[in-house]
């Protein structure tokens, strides 16, 4: 059996079909395959119009996977880095604005589960939590023990 050299779009598809990738991502991976002659753009651009390459599902592929151990300031920095317009990382903010609370406290829970009884465990817990990306007020309240209202 000879070896088939997959085209650009077999390789995007072959990346699309293990999760869903931006338009940069997809470039960043593609451009050292490009050959004499082939247009990345226009691949990218006809899978584009195909709705194989879609920004939101984009976002809400990384909510899934990433949400439940970060806050939302990495999940948002995770995002931008795929090149996603401001639009969709805004749709994203607000989608995790309202789990915040939840989200860090499930973290906190699993890493460390009780109060810390000394301010060196304190500022430890604290740190973790800002590290994954979760905001101050929400760490504040979480290394208090506080647990978020159940809606």
């Amino acid at each position: 059996m000879g070896f088939h050299k997959l085209s650009l779009t077999g390789r995007a598809l072959k990346l699309l079909s293990q999760r869903e990738h931006s338009r940069l991502e997809l470039e960043r991976k593609l451009a050292p395959h490009v050959e004499e002659g082939e247009d990345l753009g226009a691949v990218l651009d006809a899978l584009e119009a195909k709705n194989f390459i879609n920004p939101e599902r984009v976002a809400q592929s990384v909510l899934y996977r990433r949400s439940s151990k970060l806050g939302t300031s990495r999940v948002l920095q995770e995002l931008r880095s795929k090149g996603l317009d401001d639009d969709t990382v805004r749709a994203a903010a607000e989608q995790l604005k309202d789990t915040e609370h939840a989200r860090a406290w499930e973290v906190w829970q699993r890493k460390f589960g009780e109060v810390p009884a000394t301010p060196q465990e304190r500022m430890k817990q604290m740190r973790f939590l800002a590290s994954r990306g979760f905001g101050g007020e929400v760490v504040n309240k979480v290394v208090r023990g506080q647990a978020p209202e159940a809606d």
